[in-house]
């Protein structure tokens, strides 16, 4: 498929978003130039129409956007790039430029962060050290959790509730990379069932 750079005068918007949280990031612009440099380098370059120039993203404060996925819309005049950023996209210091300041997706994130402590054998990390401890260490962690679940509410204490499914998640989220697994393939499940017609949620 090719970019139709024409439409707007040699530059076309690009759209991108956080690869974990799916959270809009930024609005930005690229000529042919900035996209080929883009697609070589892995990080995302605009053309800056304030510098006249190209510019990577974090060039100067070092919170560049590395390409996940890039995908060009229906009329070939619009590109959406997923990216993990290395720190706050926007120059205000906040996450989107839109000053959308949001925990939804956040699961993403801290799977991303438990698998990073495993696959770099972190040994100040507990994350690491009960994965470590194997499969059934880690199984057993899960259900009592899910009993403290339980108790929690039965009661009124209702943060207590929240910080103990947090605890279970967070653990849920071990035994899924224990097991070789993520929450995308859980996801999937879960929407193979949804769109199964017979199957009553």
């Amino acid at each position: 498929m090719q970019i139709d750079f024409k439409k707007g005068d040699g530059l076309i918007p690009v759209i991108i978003q956080s690869t974990y949280t799916l959270q809009v990031l930024m609005l930005g612009y690229m000529n042919k130039e900035a996209y080929d440099r883009t697609i070589v380098e892995g990080f995302v370059t605009f053309y800056s129409r304030s510098k006249n120039r190209l510019w990577m993203k974090g060039e100067t404060s070092n919170n560049f956007l590395k390409v996940d996925d890039l995908q060009i819309d229906c009329d070939n005049d619009t590109i959406l790039i997923k990216a993990t950023p290395s720190g706050p996209t926007c120059h205000t210091g906040s996450t989107s430029c839109f000053k959308e300041e949001t925990s939804k997706g956040f699961i993403y994130e801290l799977e991303r962060t438990i698998n990073q402590r495993i696959d770099e054998d972190d040994s100040d990390s507990y994350t690491n050290k009960l994965f470590k401890r194997g499969i059934n260490k880690v199984a057993q962690k899960v259900g009592e959790e899910a009993v403290e679940v339980v108790i929690e509410a039965k009661d009124d204490a209702v943060d207590l509730f929240k910080n103990e499914v947090a605890d279970l998640i967070y653990h849920i989220l071990i035994l899924l990379k224990a097991k070789n697994t993520s929450v995308n393939d859980i996801e999937s499940v879960l929407s193979a069932r949804n769109k199964n017609k017979d199957n009553k949620t």
